[in-house]
């Protein structure tokens, strides 16, 4: 009974490691809560450009991790590219904008 009790304690001990290991955030992969917050950031940059008059009839892509940003797409004006750009800095939670968008 008694080494049947430290099986016990042992396996469950071994589970919550391997639990907290295998939600670590690493430098390729994302955490869950990390996951969120890109795609929110992200959802929130895409409805900005959206609503901007001057940039919705652009295809910008929008891309997140780790809070960094990624543009890309053609556009016709070194303006419409700055002002992306603007727009995804003002977001809450954007570390750094790569700002990849191209002229036409």
């Amino acid at each position: 009974m008694k080494k049947r009790n430290i099986f016990i304690r042992y396996f469950v001990l071994m589970t919550l490691i391997a639990a907290l290991v295998a939600c670590a955030s690493t430098s390729k992969r994302e955490a869950a809560g990390e996951y969120v917050d890109d795609s929110v950031i992200t959802t929130k940059i895409k409805s900005l450009l959206a609503a901007d008059a001057f940039l919705k009839s652009f295809q910008i892509s929008v891309e997140t991790y780790k809070g960094t940003v990624q543009l890309s797409g053609f556009v016709d004006s070194q303006k419409t590219i700055d002002k992306a750009g603007e727009i995804a800095s003002s977001v809450k939670g954007v570390k750094s904008v790569k700002n990849n968008l191209n002229l036409k």
